[in-house]
């Protein structure tokens, strides 16, 4: 079998880490796997080496000044079209609208739904979850959404966990202490400052946390993004100033120094207002960090009793404050249950998928030429 997976970018969003992840797993089980993906900014590869046995494809993607949002995402979805050849594939699978958009009549995994005002995202977005051939949920709540929203019935394959790096960072006790030594002690946020990832409701949370805690900072890595969110990284750094927080921003974190990063923290704010999975958060419960996250059905599904939960800025705050002074659930149970999300499973349960919906005629080369 031979399997196309498209991705939008290079940089380690959670789809990303979802696309190689799956992609290397499918080749464990001898798939034959080729990954494309847009390689803006002069990439010619990923945020991390790739297994040999997956073959990357990354097409070039220049950047151009003044390049509004909308006028971006309809170059990216050309540029990845006209590059991509599916007739070439049994399976054609897109991680998200811009690369389903490029690659339909495709499979399609939809993480989590946005709503979107720039009429050619929303426009994307919308094209992107009611065309494919077959769609795939991370989780049985996003799921739902699309089932009640769209009348629509995906099929759930629950995202994997590299559980083991994780855990391991936690032993990493030179990359901790280099971390430490930078940082002192930190709330650390994982993602981009942008509105679904609740960064502003986080930041308010850390500035009553710290007045218990003025020793703990909050820490952001990460945060590579297509869209244009200026405004409100202008409305985040406003609120930092009002509220006297120093922010410590790392930007993209190298590979390596991922999990220490992570093990050394304090607690996880994981307040997100939207999410498929909480990839993220069950990260760092496998290096036995304590996460805060945001009270939603999905995170409720996933994550479980093994995290605390809150709503409101003030909500956060006080759970945050728990996690600093020891109470909460303790490392044990998330390391259980990031345990239990194996990418081997995620991959084996994906060629199930693939073998009989190429058994139903509905994909693959000869179809695609119908």
């Amino acid at each position: 079998m031979r399997v196309a997976l498209l991705t939008y970018s290079t940089k380690p969003r959670g789809g990303v880490v979802h696309t190689l992840a799956l992609a290397e797993s499918l080749a464990a089980l001898g798939v034959e796997v080729e990954v494309w993906t847009l390689g803006r900014g002069g990439d010619a590869g990923f945020f991390r080496p790739v297994d040999p046995a997956v073959t990357v494809h990354a097409v070039p993607f220049p950047e151009r000044a003044d390049e509004d949002v909308g006028t971006r995402i309809v170059r990216s979805i050309h540029v990845l079209r006209d590059a991509f050849d599916p007739g070439r594939y049994d399976i054609v699978h897109a991680q998200d609208c811009i690369s389903a958009n490029a690659a339909l009549p495709c499979l399609r995994t939809v993480h989590h739904l946005d709503t979107f005002t720039t009429p050619e995202l929303a426009a994307c977005h919308e094209r992107a979850l009611v065309e494919p051939t077959l769609r795939i949920c991370v989780s049985a709540a996003v799921a739902e959404e699309v089932r009640s929203g769209w009348g629509l019935e995906p099929v759930v394959i629950p995202n994997g966990v590299d559980a083991a790096r994780f855990a391991a960072g936690a032993d990493d006790r030179p990359g901790r202490a280099r971390w430490a030594d930078r940082l002192g002690p930190y709330v650390l946020a994982l993602g981009g400052i942008e509105p679904r990832k609740g960064s502003v409701d986080l930041l308010r949370a850390m500035a009553a946390t710290q007045q218990a805690r003025p020793d703990v900072r909050l820490v952001y890595a990460g945060g590579e993004t297509l869209f244009d969110y200026r405004d409100y990284r202008v409305e985040f750094d406003a609120v930092a100033v009002e509220l006297g927080i120093d922010v410590e921003v790392l930007g993209v974190i190298d590979e390596p120094d991922l999990p220490a990063l992570v093990a050394q923290a304090e607690a996880l704010g994981f307040v997100s207002t939207k999410e498929g999975f909480g990839l993220a958060a069950m990260e760092a419960l496998a290096a036995g960090v304590p996460v805060v996250a945001r009270d939603l059905p999905v995170l409720r599904e996933v994550l479980g009793e093994a995290v605390t939960y809150a709503r409101t800025p003030d909500d956060i705050a006080a759970r945050l404050l728990d996690a600093l002074e020891g109470r909460h659930p303790g490392p044990q149970p998330g390391r259980d249950l990031a345990a239990r999300f194996t990418w081997a499973a995620a991959a084996r349960a994906h060629l199930d998928l693939y073998t009989a919906h190429l058994a139903r005629g509905t994909e693959g080369p000869d179809a695609r030429r119908r």
